[in-house]
């Protein structure tokens, strides 16, 4: 006798096909849901291969946040004899019937199902739980490439501005954004949805630029929040009294879109410099009053994009170049100019 799961189930209509949205028990989604052998070639998949790096933080996400984790839905196909059974006052809403020796193939979610394994794993209490599944037929292996397309073909993942914007869970992103509240150079001149500034925009840096050089300026600091705060705050104050062309700019004597075509020191490669070096003085300097004095050398860089210092650090073929190697490069420019004993970390991720 075949067996089966019973799932709540709704039952839809899309393209002239039906397909059901489930409640799943995640230790059903777990072990059923599967994704198709990695060995098969390309053209023989539904899937992309799975990033097996990608699973343990995911699980993390999981366990760390069992009170508010949120996983949107999985999209399968089945190729089996599903039964929908209608409750008997409104047809669209019932049980669906799935031969447990159904193929079942992920579409969408082949991650987030393999992190709910892996939580499973360390948290048994999990399996009380449930994540939605949207279920189509399996019409093949074309229409089931074509699903996976299909439901990526349009997602945009969000900048790493909005995402620090909306992470409530990251100390260091709620940190920032208090930080900026309190800084009169940032306080009103930041872009927060955006990770790039376009020619017409009004605002003087990215929250995401200002994240990153924070991370930086503190990186293997063991320190309170107060004095993180403390730190960020003093830190790019100092920064600001030392760049004229900010100022300029902040007073409304330059207009936006003029700094940012003519000035190096206008663009997040800058921060992440300066947050850099500004990590040396945070050990070696522990007087905040002192840091403007010894932040003094950068009114006497030439910040433009024409300068001869800057070309093929920063410079290459005429534009700012943000790669690796460049970010540790001007930092290192930096670093000499500052006249202190800076050593550079090779990651300036």
């Amino acid at each position: 006798m075949e067996s089966n799961f019973v799932l709540p189930a709704i039952k839809g209509l899309q393209a002239g096909h039906p397909y059901y949205v489930v409640m799943c028990p995640l230790q059903i989604a777990a072990r059923f849901f599967t994704y198709t052998d990695n060995s098969l070639p390309p053209p023989m998949r539904v899937q992309r291969i799975l990033n097996k790096q990608r699973i343990p933080e995911m699980r993390d996400y999981i366990l760390n946040n069992r009170d508010s984790y949120v996983f949107s839905a999985l999209t399968a196909s089945v190729d089996g004899n599903l039964e929908f059974i209608p409750m008997t006052d409104n047809h669209s809403i019932g049980q669906l019937k799935i031969p447990i020796e159904s193929r079942i193939l992920i579409n969408d979610g082949q991650h987030r199902r393999a992190a709910i394994e892996a939580a499973l794993e360390e948290c048994p209490d999990l399996r009380h739980e449930d994540i939605s599944i949207v279920i189509y037929y399996d019409l093949g292996l074309e229409r089931s490439q074509q699903i996976f397309t299909d439901l990526n073909r349009y997602a945009i993942r969000p900048t790493k501005s909005l995402n620090i914007l909306y992470d409530n869970r990251d100390s260091f992103a709620l940190i920032i954004k208090e930080c900026i509240k309190k800084i009169p150079m940032f306080e009103g001149s930041v872009e927060y949805e955006k990770s790039t500034l376009s020619n017409r925009s009004k605002e003087l840096f990215t929250l995401s630029g200002i994240f990153y050089a924070s991370k930086l300026l503190l990186r293997g600091k063991v320190l309170t929040e107060d004095l993180m705060n403390e730190t960020i705050i003093s830190y790019w104050n100092a920064v600001a009294e030392n760049m004229p062309e900010w100022t300029r700019v902040k007073q409304n004597f330059m207009a936006p879109d003029v700094f940012r075509h003519t000035y190096v020191c206008a663009h997040a490669i800058m921060l992440k410099a300066l947050g850099e070096i500004g990590n040396s003085l945070v050990s070696s300097t522990r007087d905040k009053t002192q840091w403007k004095n010894k932040l003094a050398f950068l009114q006497n860089i030439n910040w433009n994009k024409d300068s001869a210092e800057l070309q093929g650090l920063v410079i290459i073929n005429g534009r700012i170049s943000s790669s690796q190697n460049n970010q540790r490069a001007f930092a290192e420019y930096l670093a000499k100019k500052s006249g202190w004993d800076v050593k550079v970390n090779g990651d300036m991720r």
